[in-house]
């Protein structure tokens, strides 16, 4: 499915549905792009890993990168570790941080961020 402009994918919009950031993230990515990511491997990871640290969506892109960017074994080149390190770089550049409670106390609404973090991991991918 190939959206317009006008339709881009809101990943936040599955959050008001109940999900949780990493959740969100990876249906998101799924629903746009036909990929069968399980939605499960992100419950574990809102609210910043259920501590407040590393914020989930951010956790999520970076897992998605993971899995469709990842090696098998030590002997192929890890190109999904420079993917993670640019979608982590933005994040900083944006925010200053990819902390759950730090983005908290600044006043980031989870929304935003979810929505940051899934058109950062589609710029990531898409420029590889």
């Amino acid at each position: 499915m190939i959206l317009k402009m006008e339709d881009k994918m809101k990943a936040s919009k599955f959050h008001g549905q109940g999900l949780n950031c990493a959740e969100c993230v990876i249906k998101a990515y799924n629903e746009e792009h036909g990929t069968d990511i399980p939605v499960a491997i992100g419950s574990g990871l809102g609210g910043g890993n259920a501590v407040g640290s590393l914020c989930g969506a951010v956790n999520a892109a970076n897992i998605i990168i993971g899995y469709l960017k990842g090696r098998e074994n030590g002997l192929e080149a890890n190109i999904a570790k420079p993917c993670v390190k640019k979608a982590m770089d933005s994040i900083d550049e944006r925010y200053g941080t990819a902390i759950c409670l730090e983005l908290k106390e600044d006043k980031n609404s989870c929304d935003e961020i979810i929505d940051f973090a899934y058109d950062n991991l589609k710029n990531v991918m898409d420029n590889k």
